[in-house]
């Protein structure tokens, strides 16, 4: 696949070190705009990692990363998401007694008028369910009430809310972790038709997942880890399946 433009994200030479531990070994990573990376391997591998230094979480003690082709230095989560990445953990991180507009702008609250100081501006509630209505139709994902307390809502639905919040503030980059664990046959065959909704948006999206399937179907690279280091890259389809596994367990690959 040949891209004339610079990668949304590209990390070369990624190192963290937990104490005694090398959690990344000079790990290079690069995902475009339109493109679903898929990042595999095993427990153990660094996936977790490397996501938690793209993400803010963590701070790399080696490497560079650039975005668009601009280095960046991302020393927080503030900072990632300042600079278009937002991360979607399998927690979820919604308040289940919250509509999907307050938990859209939970801790980004809209309010005016500007000119007023912050404590004295009134919530624009109605802007908010506005904006996250628009989102959620494009995104086609079907919420019978956006009114409702995202607790009451099936997996399914709770996992496609925090995808399109995601995509509603990442202006380059969507980080999914396991995005269809514990759900069913239906629901995950959402929430993948989402996530190429939003590749075809020119969202660049990493996906960590277990699930070969899923990966197969919705990836157009898959990149593998194990123990701290990156040991191959591949683009997924179902003949070179057993190559991929190989490569996540340890074999010749």
């Amino acid at each position: 696949m040949n891209h004339p433009t610079p990668p949304a994200l590209a990390v070369t030479g990624a190192t963290k070190r937990f104490g005694a531990v090398l959690a990344l070994d000079g790990v290079d990573l690069a995902v475009h705009h339109g493109e679903v990376l898929a990042l595999l391997g095993d427990n153990g591998a660094g996936k977790s990692t490397l996501i938690g230094c793209l993400s803010g979480v963590h701070k790399l003690d080696g490497g560079a990363i650039h975005m668009d082709g601009e280095p960046v230095e991302i020393t927080s989560p503030t900072t990632a998401r300042a600079h278009g990445i937002e991360t979607v953990y399998q927690d979820l991180a919604l308040f289940d007694n919250l509509d999907p507009a307050a938990n859209f702008y939970a801790g980004r609250e809209v309010a005016g008028p500007r000119w007023l100081p912050r404590g004295l501006r009134y919530m624009r509630r109605g802007a908010m369910a506005g904006v996250t209505a628009e989102v959620l139709s494009r995104l086609q994902v079907g919420i019978p009430d956006t009114r409702a307390s995202v607790g009451l809502m099936s997996g399914g639905q709770r996992q496609a809310i925090a995808v399109a919040r995601a995509a509603t503030f990442a202006s380059r980059v969507v980080i999914l972790d396991e995005p269809t664990a514990a759900l069913g046959v239906r629901e995950s065959r959402r929430v993948l038709e989402l996530i190429r909704r939003l590749r075809d948006e020119g969202r660049a999206i990493i996906v960590i997942s277990h699930a070969m399937d899923h990966v197969i179907e919705m990836a157009d690279r898959a990149m593998i880890m194990r123990r701290g280091r990156k040991v191959g890259e591949v683009i997924p389809h179902a003949d070179n399946r057993e190559r991929i596994v190989s490569l996540i367990v340890g074999g010749d690959g």
